[in-house]
């Protein structure tokens, strides 16, 4: 007899108390109901239900059983999709959530890279800025840039880390002057990422070790592209990841400002809800990034190549 098959049916009884009524939910005859709880507990050696003429209880056993078996059916059923998969071609959307920069810089590309190696998977793009509430939006994943993570339900892949950069234009610093230590900033306007600056404080790794300084300016935002090209008018002094100014900075439109001080760094996290009941499509994509980001660079070119992330195992946040 199959012994799943048999937990299973078990399972139906203990939750309804009720072997009549688990017949009726499985499709089945009450008397291969009771055959397969009896098998089952002689094959445990265990009594897992106490029956009377009136009710049906769940012995310790029964309780054991019942909590863990729910758990072991439901890793077999994914183990049983993952291998239904690997000899089937994976199909379907998914759903994925991105910061707009990284999203057009580094995802499209993975996306369409991804998607000559798998044509049968689709992809629907959302704009993530770190709050989205993945659940509620029926995303499937998201990547996300930040320095940390704060707590949450979710699970975190990460993926890697990208430096930072302080930058401005030209125009701007001729007026200003270029600021020649940390303090200096505070004569200058700086636009300030509100989600990943809350406080408006900047922090430096420098000669002296790691420094926090508290900046004003004229404009927030809550991303990265309005302050980008706030700073590309010459309207203040901005941060943003390296990708996102490498062009910049080589067209001469923006330049690096304070060298010597190099900002924190953000690290780039896959996240999702759960890994129970991932559809294959998406365990594909994200096996996919990771082995795309951990051949990846820096980001400091702005391209997808170059020098290894330091990638990590997931957690949850």
């Amino acid at each position: 007899m199959d012994r799943l098959r048999a937990i299973e049916i078990f399972a139906e009884v203990a939750r309804g108390r009720s072997f009549t009524a688990a017949a009726e939910r499985l499709g089945m005859a009450k008397g291969n109901v009771t055959k397969h709880v009896k098998w089952l507990e002689e094959s445990l050696g265990a009594q897992l239900l106490t029956r009377t003429t009136k009710s049906v209880s769940l012995t310790e056993a029964g309780l054991f059983l019942l909590e863990d078996g729910a758990d072991l059916l439901h890793r077999f059923e994914e183990v049983e999709s993952r291998v239904r998969g690997a000899v089937s071609a994976p199909k379907g959307l998914i759903r994925i959530g991105t910061p707009p920069s990284f999203g057009a810089a580094h995802l499209v590309p993975l996306i369409t890279a991804f998607s000559d190696l798998n044509p049968d998977i689709k992809f629907a793009m959302h704009l993530d800025d770190g709050r989205v509430d993945i659940a509620g939006e029926s995303l499937d994943l998201s990547l996300r840039i930040a320095p940390s993570l704060k707590d949450t339900s979710l699970v975190a892949q990460k993926l890697g880390s990208v430096p930072q950069l302080l930058v401005a234009s030209e125009s701007y610093l001729a007026a200003r002057g270029m600021p020649k230590s940390l303090d200096e900033l505070l004569q200058h306007d700086c636009l300030v990422n509100a989600l990943k600056s809350p406080t408006s404080y900047w922090t430096f790794t420098g000669p002296d070790g790691q420094t926090s300084i508290r900046v004003t300016g004229s404009m927030r935002a809550n991303f990265g592209e309005p302050l980008r090209h706030a700073a590309l008018l010459g309207h203040g002094i901005s941060m943003h990841p390296q990708y996102m100014v490498a062009r910049d900075i080589r067209e001469k439109a923006l330049r690096v400002v304070l060298p010597a001080f190099q900002p924190i760094g953000l690290d780039i996290y896959a996240v999702y809800p759960s890994r129970h009941n991932m559809p294959g499509r998406v365990r594909l994509f994200l096996e996919f990034l990771r082995e795309r980001f951990q051949a990846a660079g820096d980001l400091s070119d702005g391209q997808t190549n170059g020098r290894a992330f330091s990638p990590s195992s997931a957690t949850r946040l």
